[in-house]
C-alpha cells in the first residue's frame, strides 16, 4: 500500500514537472520530437528533465555517462524495461515499465536520451 502511495505521489508531481520540464526545453534540444511526445505519453518527465535532475538523473547525464558505449542502449532498454537501481547516488528505485510500455516505444527514448550531449 505504502508504494502504491508514493508511486501515486509521484505521478501527481509527474503531471506538475512534466509540463515544466517540456516546456523548458530549448527548441535546440528538440531533436526528436516523436521521442518527446513518447515521453510525455509514458510520463517519463514525471522523474526525469533533459537538464537537470528531478527524482531520475537528467537525461543529458545519461547520455554522458554511457557515451562511446556500445552496449549501452541495450543496457538501458532492459533497465528501462525490468526497473530497478543502484546505477546513480541517492537515486530512488526506477519502476519496471517493460509490462506497460512496448518495447520499441522505450528503444526509441533509449536512443533519444543516448543522442543528447
Amino acid at each position: 500500500m505504502r508504494l502504491i502511495r508514493h508511486l501515486a505521489g509521484l505521478v501527481a508531481v509527474g503531471f506538475i514537472t512534466s509540463g515544466l520540464s517540456f516546456a523548458g526545453t530549448e527548441a535546440s534540444d528538440i531533436r526528436n520530437p516523436a521521442a518527446l511526445k513518447l515521453a510525455e505519453k509514458h510520463h517519463c518527465f514525471t522523474c526525469h528533465a533533459i537538464d537537470r535532475k528531478v527524482v531520475g538523473p537528467a537525461w543529458e547525464d545519461v547520455a554522458a555517462r554511457y557515451r562511446g558505449d556500445e552496449g549501452a542502449e541495450n543496457r538501458l532498454v532492459n533497465k528501462v524495461s525490468s526497473g530497478g537501481n543502484g546505477v546513480w547516488e541517492k537515486e530512488v528505485a526506477m519502476p519496471a515499465f517493460g509490462p506497460y510500455v512496448k518495447e520499441t516505444d522505450i528503444r526509441t527514448l533509449v536512443q533519444f536520451v543516448l543522442s543528447l550531449k
